[in-house]
């Protein structure tokens, strides 16, 4: 059985037949079709203050990240809460190019000799003495009017950067889709015009605050973000855009979330 197939009809088995028809659009970009769409896993290591996150950058750094590009995930960013509730806290980003590398990306590492040997201390920490409090992920799925994450100029040139991590949930699935849509079709393109330059938009498959849908973007600094959003605010096309019936935030977004992070040294992103 292709392996397509097979990850369709185990989902379907676990009623997951939505996301598995998620997964077969997704993938549908042979034949000169729309381009295959990216999957992102989102984590969130809640750490515990000291020696400890020491030990997640240093795993993360000569263990984890090799080891994931190794197996194609790449690019790979690593992100710490510069303002935003819960810390310390590190987000992941992981950028899969399909659903096979998403199930098996776990298994691959742990038959890595070179990533078990360079990330023992973390891999094997004890109960009395854990690595990190919890991890929390999501399973998203990239939008068709940006199938492809983008990585920052900023990355390659060495510059500094923060960026915004942003969700939008929404009353309904209805509600969630025309939201989508309207990024798609137009709200992407005026952030660019805007200069809020993403780095991903993506649907939530699976995780908590559903339906819901999560974007980053990138940023030189603190004071360029609030610069870009006023520009974006007064855009006489995003005026007319929020203010069309069946488009207004009071029907389709019912909560906005954000965060602001910077990244690692050893960012990929």
């Amino acid at each position: 059985m292709k392996r397509r197939e097979f990850i369709k009809s185990s989902l379907v088995a676990t009623s997951l037949t939505g996301l598995a028809t998620e997964i077969e659009a997704a993938e549908g970009g042979a034949g000169g079709g729309p381009a295959p769409r990216e999957y992102y896993e989102l984590r969130q290591y809640h750490l515990r203050r000291g020696p400890k996150q020491k030990l997640f950058d240093d795993y993360f750094r000569d263990a984890a990240l090799p080891a994931l590009n190794r197996i194609g995930v790449k690019p790979v960013g690593v992100f710490n809460v510069l303002i935003g509730p819960e810390s310390p806290t590190c987000y992941v980003l992981l950028a899969h190019p399909t659903a096979d590398s998403l199930l098996t990306a776990t298994d691959r590492m742990r038959a890595d000799a070179e990533y078990q040997k360079a990330g023992a201390d973390f891999i094997n920490a004890t109960a009395a003495d854990p690595a990190y409090a919890r991890v929390e992920s999501a399973l998203l799925l990239s939008f068709s009017g940006l199938p492809r994450l983008e990585v920052p100029a900023a990355v390659a040139d060495g510059k500094p950067r923060i960026y915004e991590l942003r969700t939008y949930e929404s009353h309904s699935k209805k509600a969630n889709k025309t939201k989508i849509s309207m990024f798609n079709d137009s709200e992407i393109a005026i952030f660019r015009r805007c200069g809020l330059q993403p780095v991903f938009f993506a649907e939530t498959l699976i995780g908590g605050r559903q339906p819901s849908l999560t974007y980053l973007l990138s940023f030189e600094s603190l004071a360029a973000r609030e610069k870009n959003w006023a520009i974006f605010a007064a855009d006489p096309e995003w005026k007319k855009l929020s203010a069309t019936p069946g488009f207004t935030d009071a029907e389709i977004v019912s909560s906005i979330s954000n965060v602001i992070l910077r990244p690692a040294p050893y960012s990929q992103i």
